[in-house]
């Protein structure tokens, strides 16, 4: 287990994460000088640096993309960023013609398992849901037909949806317990099965699997930003941009193609549209998708294509070839196997920044596993330490501790932000050494860097409350409805960063470049 007590202890102060990952990108010392931080831990009730990890992502992210336009011409400018803000920001909340949306659907949590083990379920995708279910012998089983039909629909079988409704959270843990299921055996039969389950560890769990080996073996830093390879005699020239003037955001004019659903991509999307970016969201029409999409829209064109389909698959590439930027957080593998890798996409575009995000590192034995935040908080200690150490808050008897959830989804909305500030970086790179560009990170990997930044202690629990909507403002003219949302955190002293774009539901635009 993990340890009872967790005192105060010098936690890494957000200057010096920011200037870590700022030396890890390559980016210019000098630059940091241009940096304000305001505020303290704890900005929200954790024994764990949450604040200091969403303050330093989000300042890092706005002050690389300062320095795409300084390589510009632009003169250089003050980044500010407050770290009760940049909280703010990572709780994702926003409202719809007055109403909240529930993060979660009916079956999404965690659930004691056969001695007394613990998983979580991940629910919120009504094929995960239901094979989920089916698994535990809850829904009949279905046919393989019926199953891929489910997992590209965005509509469950009346049939699915009636025996679902009459279902309880309850229901599942008795399945769990009566049938014998320890949670890392439910954890493997689910991924064999292509759902997003996680068994709870702990620290020590964690670090002693595989995975965690392999990562910390061949995939050690937080991210990567490699030369890529498009088979060439000699490298790509710098990617030519639209001239800059002084009041423009830093990234006006680069063309970003955003292939990933749920947080942590689309996070990484919408920053870099609040910085300047043309970023087109690409969505296939035959996929569902979750409420949030209407928060992390703005700024964003959308559109929808089939990759299956060859006339979508020419107007695919045909984006491809004008663009500077493709982000992608699909299954891995998944775009390669339709022609699509990053070695592929460096030879229809020669200078292009590919980021390829995954959930637990693109090594290991889970090189190819789904998952999501919630689930890699449950696989690698996160919610086991946190539980632990709110226990202990609380005078609680730490040996029967409940499993915690960290306050806020870090690790989807850090690794977003890591990546508007790896795109930035890599872009940098471009335009002064050309070539093509690979960056690479994980959740998992974040979640390593969150443990990193070390704990604030039991105290942290002590937080004042934080209300988002505080820091929240409204988008009328967004197609979903009446959008009230967090604003974004960072400040720039010349060139605020904000949405030019409505937030539109998928297929709004053609798949066409702006001109």
């Amino acid at each position: 287990r993990s340890p009872h007590w967790v005192p105060a202890m010098a936690a890494v102060t957000p200057a010096a994460a920011v200037r870590g990952l700022w030396q890890l990108a390559g980016l210019p010392d000098d630059a940091l000088e241009h940096l304000q931080l305001t505020g303290a831990e704890p900005a929200l009730p954790s024994s764990f640096a949450v604040g200091t990890a969403a303050q330093a992502t989000q300042a890092a992210a706005a002050l690389a993309a300062c320095e795409v336009g300084h390589v510009r011409g632009q003169e250089r400018q003050t980044v500010s960023v407050d770290m009760r803000e940049a909280a703010a920001e990572c709780t994702s909340w926003f409202s719809l013609n007055g109403n909240e949306k529930e993060p979660w659907a009916k079956f999404s949590g965690l659930y004691k398992c056969a001695e007394d083990g613990h998983v979580r379920i991940h629910a919120n995708f009504d094929h995960h849901c239901d094979g989920a279910l089916r698994l535990l012998g809850l829904l009949p089983p279905d046919s393989e037909e019926a199953a891929k039909a489910a997992a590209t629909s965005t509509i469950t079988t009346t049939a699915a949806a009636a025996a679902g409704d009459a279902l309880s959270k309850e229901d599942v843990t008795r399945a769990l317990v009566a049938g014998g299921w320890r949670a890392e055996a439910f954890e493997q039969a689910a991924a064999e099965r292509k759902l997003v389950v996680a068994a709870l560890r702990s620290f020590e769990e964690w670090d002693a699997h595989p995975q965690a080996a392999a990562l910390a073996a061949e995939q050690p830093h937080l991210f990567t930003i490699e030369p890529l390879s498009d088979q060439s005699s000699s490298p790509a020239p710098p990617l030519p941009l639209p001239p800059l003037s002084s009041s423009e955001r830093p990234l006006t004019g680069l063309r970003v193609l955003d292939l990933t659903r749920i947080l942590a991509g689309p996070v990484g999307g919408r920053t870099l549209a609040a910085y300047g970016a043309d970023v087109m969201l690409v969505n296939s029409p035959s996929l569902p998708n979750i409420p949030s999409i209407a928060e992390t829209s703005r700024g964003k064109l959308s559109v929808h294509l089939d990759l299956h389909q060859d006339s979508d698959r020419s107007a695919f590439e045909k984006l491809v070839a004008g663009s500077h930027v493709f982000v992608q957080g699909y299954r891995p593998g998944g775009l390669s196997a339709l022609g699509y890798s990053p070695q592929a996409l460096a030879r229809m575009r020669p200078g292009i920044v590919v980021v390829t995000l995954t959930a637990y590192g693109s090594v290991g034995p889970w090189a190819g596993r789904r998952g999501f935040d919630s689930l890699v908080q449950t696989a690698t200690g996160f919610n086991d330490a946190e539980g632990q150490a709110y226990a202990h808050y609380c005078g609680s008897n730490t040996e029967k501790a409940d499993p915690r959830a960290l306050p806020v989804q870090i690790l989807d909305h850090a690794t977003g932000f890591l990546i508007a500030m790896t795109v930035a970086a890599a872009v940098r790179r471009q335009q002064l050494e050309g070539g093509s560009w690979h960056v690479q990170l994980s959740l998992a990997q974040t979640g390593r860097w969150v443990r990193s930044l070390g704990r604030i202690g039991n105290s942290g629990f002590a937080a004042a409350p934080l209300k988002p909507q505080d820091f929240a403002e409204e988008y009328t003219d967004s197609a979903f409805g009446k959008l009230v949302a967090v604003r974004h955190a960072a400040r720039m002293s010349r060139t605020p960063p904000l949405w030019t774009r409505p937030s539109m539901p998928p297929g709004s635009h053609p798949p066409e470049w702006p001109t």
